[in-house]
């Protein structure tokens, strides 16, 4: 790895398995104030799921969103949201949230105030009436999709490591939306389909860097068979950890880009993803990989967490290192063609007498 972007050394020998009971308290803890967090407030929902008013027009001239979406919440009709569609900068799209036992006169005259405000020579191309009903259901599909999607990554990880990992990786995944659910409700954010689909976004990220730190500890699995379970762990977690923290930081990055520029209609969306990407990174490290420590992953090779000498550690530690560092340091440089030639020039010949095995006899050689 250039030294650029060499931010972790390679050779790190952090011991990531001694924290593992507080980590684990310290997850249990989160998971058990967002379960009760959505309990007693729940989610805030938004339009897609509560129901409320959409409209689709086309306005006269490109429109300032800014402006409009003040005068829109200065109605106090509920939660607005207001967005661009299509290629046209004169397309928009409103939808305005009502109270679940909204009557459609209220409906109506909600639609109607927001007429008003965009004025005349406006070109409706869509009106409805969302119900509680149709929210309903997306809330259900909602409920479904994060299911599913965690049950098929489950049973991926399952064919493709052992039953011990796939307990692992579901822990983690059910730790990471469990907890982003509960920002959301503690903070009282604005629950939509855009952030159900980060959800899935995020499960897709957090169960592709546990299978990468899985791939490294299977790995380790095979080529140390006395290493003791609790410094196997902590091997593979050290010798992944550059790529981990390289790929969180600039995906980070990019998402917290999308939290502060991308706007009203991104916001949700970044914001799930921003604090997934933190928890589903701590969730890899601290939640997937020590559950591994309660499963007997080699029972023929492993008693419990008995732990191996400090100096068979230290060498196959360093053995490891020298094996996953860079080229130039794996391989040593072969020695120069002259050299060898020079070598095997100069290097006395060996008469038929030595080849063979035979002293030479005296006396039958001729004298010049």
């Amino acid at each position: 790895m250039p030294a650029l972007l060499n931010i972790v050394p390679v050779d790190t020998r952090i011991d990531f398995m001694k924290g593992r009971m507080v980590a684990l308290i310290l997850s249990g803890v989160l998971m058990l104030a967002s379960v009760v967090s959505l309990g007693v407030q729940k989610l805030n929902f938004g339009i897609d799921f509560a129901g409320g008013v959409l409209v689709e027009a086309r306005m006269p001239d490109a429109p300032d969103i800014a402006d409009l979406r003040t005068r829109l919440n200065d109605l106090g009709l509920g939660a607005v949201s207001l967005t661009h569609i299509g290629d046209d900068d004169r397309d928009i799209m409103i939808r305005v949230q009502q109270p679940e036992d909204a009557t459609e006169e209220e409906e109506n005259a909600t639609l109607a105030a927001v007429q008003g405000v965009l004025g005349d020579g406006v070109d409706y191309r869509r009106v409805e009436l969302v119900g509680p009903k149709v929210g309903g259901e997306l809330i259900e599909a909602g409920i479904w999709a994060v299911s599913l999607s965690i049950l098929a990554i489950v049973l991926y990880i399952w064919f493709r490591f052992e039953w011990q990992f796939a307990i692992g990786a579901m822990v983690a995944l059910v730790h990471d939306v469990v907890i982003t659910l509960g920002l959301f409700s503690v903070l009282r954010l604005e629950f939509d389909l855009t952030t159900v689909a980060a959800l899935l976004t995020l499960a897709g990220y957090s169960i592709n860097d546990t299978v990468v730190v899985y791939d490294r500890v299977r790995e380790k699995l095979r080529k140390f068979k006395k290493m003791g379970l609790v410094d196997l762990l902590n091997l593979a977690l050290n010798r992944t950890l550059s790529r981990t923290i390289l790929t969180s930081l600039t995906t980070l990055i990019a998402v917290l880009s999308l939290l502060f520029l991308g706007g009203d209609v991104l916001r949700n969306f970044s914001a799930a993803l921003a604090f997934g990407i933190v928890i589903g990174t701590y969730s890899t490290v601290y939640v997937a990989v020590p559950i591994l420590v309660y499963f007997d992953l080699r029972r023929e090779a492993i008693a419990g967490e008995e732990t191996v000498g400090p100096e068979e550690q230290v060498a196959a530690a360093a053995t490891d290192a020298a094996t996953e560092g860079p080229l130039a340091e794996q391989e040593e440089a072969p020695a120069p063609a002259s050299e060898t030639t020079s070598e095997t020039a100069s290097a006395p010949p060996r008469n038929a007498g030595q080849r063979s095995g035979k002293k030479p006899k005296k006396g039958r050689g001729r004298k010049r």
